[in-house]
């Protein structure tokens, strides 16, 4: 028995699954969690995959492994491969005034065809901007810029600063792939080359980037001489995991949302609404994304001082529509749309409607029709949506999934939880191992019957953002 390895080196875990070759089983796993913020120290993504392995049983008898992780977290290295500042992650908008910047300066169709997105605050070409702006010392210290991906991989082959690694700070050995390259804003997805003014506009100066491998090429290997791969974003993981293709939508709830799907042809969207994202396979994935997801079920939870299951119940207790009650969720500012500075906000408040069945049921459509805007958006770029392909840890809950059926008017399949980003990594080390993509079955957990509602997102449509 062959065994591979994933890593899905997330906001707030790090997983790691080891998978046999031949048959795609899961053998063993582990995690560790990462700590909370939005700006870390990457030396807490290693540490954590270092014990994440150790949990999983260590990888002597592993023969490749391959890392997918959030994407845009911007890891700035100085000539001596050291990290210079703590690394900006995706959900910090402390550089939404830079976003706007770069988009006067370049304008918005112009990014749109020459990076595939228009920036937003999550994107790493945003958070140089704000270094420069804000931190010229450090700024003018960049030799080198990577995501959390591409510095882990690097670290896993043995690279590094003097004196913390075996093989020295070799800066031109950082790897990347397409489908994180294409989340930075200064990478073209539709020639596949960086675009060097994009960057120096963000950043002040040119600087190292991570060469872009393709989908089964090596990024080289460890020191203990196992394959690694060219890893994936955290989206683009998923997808290789739920063996996504074409007509498949994918709508995942997590610490964020996200909408994605798989096109065989790049994505341009001038209004920024959807990312014009690669995926890892060598096609493409348009993706919108969302701040507010899982959390907000956590907020409605605590606010009503009950468990996720709790709360299912009592929104099931609700008709659709929550009659009339409407929650905007916009908990945490937000990314699609783009409104960094808002705040959550109730509408339709009356005395039939101010229940807690109501509250719980509005909490949960809110944060379904945000996404099935992004659905809607994607759909509208051109995407023949098929099958939608409900995941994350909210997706495990049953109201969740009934009212997903009754907002999301397409065939649903809710596949059994899994550690979807480390199943695409690990599929990926397979793909790298062997030279062919391998067709792991994915089992399903439930296909809701539709019950289209179209009153629920009609209302939440008729509330301005």
């Amino acid at each position: 028995m062959m065994l591979v390895a994933g890593v899905d080196s997330s906001t707030q875990n790090c997983k790691v699954v080891i998978r046999d070759v031949g048959t795609g089983k899961i053998v063993r796993s582990g995690r560790a969690a990462h700590p909370h913020g939005t700006e870390v120290d990457p030396s807490a993504w290693w540490t954590a995959m270092g014990r994440a392995i150790k949990d999983a049983g260590g990888l002597e008898d592993v023969v490749a492994i391959s890392i997918a992780a959030q994407q845009h977290g911007m890891v700035a290295l100085d000539a001596e491969g050291r990290v210079i500042r703590k690394a900006l992650l995706w959900n910090d908008t402390r550089s939404a005034k830079a976003a706007v910047d770069l988009i006067g300066e370049v304008g918005a169709e112009a990014f749109a065809r020459r990076a595939g997105v228009i920036p937003v605050a999550s994107f790493t070409a945003t958070k140089l901007r704000w270094l420069r702006d804000n931190e010229p010392a450090n700024a003018a210290r960049v030799a080198a810029v990577a995501l959390p991906h591409d510095w882990l991989s690097w670290r896993l082959r043995g690279f590094g600063p003097a004196g913390d690694s075996t093989l020295g700070p070799a800066l031109e050995a950082l790897c990347t792939d397409r489908s994180d390259a294409s989340g930075t804003a200064y990478w073209n997805p539709a020639t596949g080359e960086y675009d060097r003014d994009l960057l120096e506009r963000s950043l002040g100066h040119d600087c190292i980037l991570p060469r872009v491998l393709g989908p089964a090429e090596s990024a080289g290997a460890t020191l203990e001489g196992a394959i690694v791969g060219p890893g994936a974003g955290d989206n683009a993981g998923a997808a290789l995991g739920l063996g996504a293709r074409e007509g498949d939508v994918v709508v995942s709830i997590g610490t964020s949302g996200t909408v994605f799907a798989v096109t065989d042809a790049p994505v341009t969207d001038p209004t920024g609404t959807v990312a014009g994202f690669a995926d890892a396979s060598g096609a493409f994935l348009p993706l919108v994304a969302t701040l507010n997801a899982a959390r907000v079920l956590d907020a409605a939870a605590r606010l009503l001082g009950v468990s996720h299951d709790e709360l299912g119940r009592l929104a099931e207790g609700a008709e659709p529509g929550a009659g009339g009650l409407v929650l905007k969720p916009y908990f945490e500012g937000e990314r699609t749309p783009n409104l960094p500075d808002a705040t959550g906000t109730l509408f339709g408040l009356t005395l039939a409607s101010a229940t807690r069945e109501g509250f719980a049921r509005a909490s949960i459509e809110g944060m379904l029709c945000g996404l099935a805007t992004g659905v809607q958006a994607v759909t509208s770029s051109g995407v023949d949506a098929k099958r939608l392909l409900l995941i994350g840890g909210a997706a495990q809950n049953r109201a969740v999934r009934r009212i997903a059926a009754q907002i999301f008017n397409l065939p649903m399949v809710v596949p059994v939880p899994g550690e979807y980003v480390a199943d695409g990594a690990a599929l990926q080390a397979t793909w790298v191992l062997t030279g062919s993509r391998p067709g792991w079955s994915v089992e399903t957990l439930e296909a809701p019957t539709l019950e289209h509602h179209p009153i629920i997102l009609e209302q939440y449509l008729a509330r301005a953002a």
